[in-house]
């Protein structure tokens, strides 16, 4: 075995982000410009589904990080890294609309999200062959009356779904990043899903009968 390959330490995949984070503070920088690779696409895609104005999201991921290597001291790793993370990105945009008084944009449900990069992304189910325009414009009906729905909710309910469903955070991460107990995050998460479910749920019903 070379020197070189001797002076790497092997580590869990579970255990790297720590590890950046220790090297970066120990003085690497190339440390940290590996989780900004990282998380870079996953931030990005987070801020966008909260601003309006496209040409901000890059300016906001970059002052994110900022923000997140200035406090990196304060990382405790007593939660994810990425769930750190989102925190700080959360509060960047916030921050960044009301400086510029903008108002947050309401979430993409998970039927518009374009997540196919990220590890929590759940396919969308392959169209069938039996699809007509009839099913595809009564599926986008149902799209549309979810994406209204979830724009209605009180913003701590839909936080807690977007947190869930889109970035497929566990309830303890949501937990952390709401600033709540776990009991009210499971609370928050369900009374959305049931008002999304009473909307949606009568459509349903009409294209089963439809087709039956």
């Amino acid at each position: 075995m070379s020197a070189d390959s001797e002076s790497v330490p092997l580590v869990a995949a579970g255990d790297s982000d720590t590890l950046l984070v220790e090297r970066t503070l120990a003085g690497d920088q190339r440390a940290f410009e590996l989780l900004v690779i990282k998380y870079q696409p996953r931030i990005q895609r987070l801020i966008r589904r909260m601003v309006r104005d496209v040409d901000l999201i890059e300016d906001i991921a970059q002052e994110t990080f900022i923000r997140a290597y200035r406090a990196l001291h304060q990382f405790r790793g007593e939660a994810q890294f990425y769930t750190w993370l989102y925190r700080i990105a959360v509060n960047t945009a916030k921050r960044f609309l009301q400086n510029m008084k903008h108002d947050p944009m309401l979430v993409q449900s998970a039927l518009s999200a374009n997540d196919e990069e990220d590890e929590t992304f759940q396919r969308k189910t392959e169209p069938s062959n039996n699809e007509t325009p009839e099913s595809i414009l009564a599926a986008k009906e149902i799209a549309d009356m979810v994406n209204n729905t979830l724009a209605a909710l009180p913003e701590d309910l839909k936080q807690a779904l977007t947190l869930r469903e889109l970035d497929g955070l566990s309830y303890e991460e949501i937990a952390e990043v709401m600033n709540c107990p776990p009991g009210t995050v499971r609370s928050r998460i369900f009374r959305a899903r049931e008002a999304i479910s009473a909307k949606i749920k009568p459509m349903l019903d009409k294209q089963t009968n439809k087709r039956w």
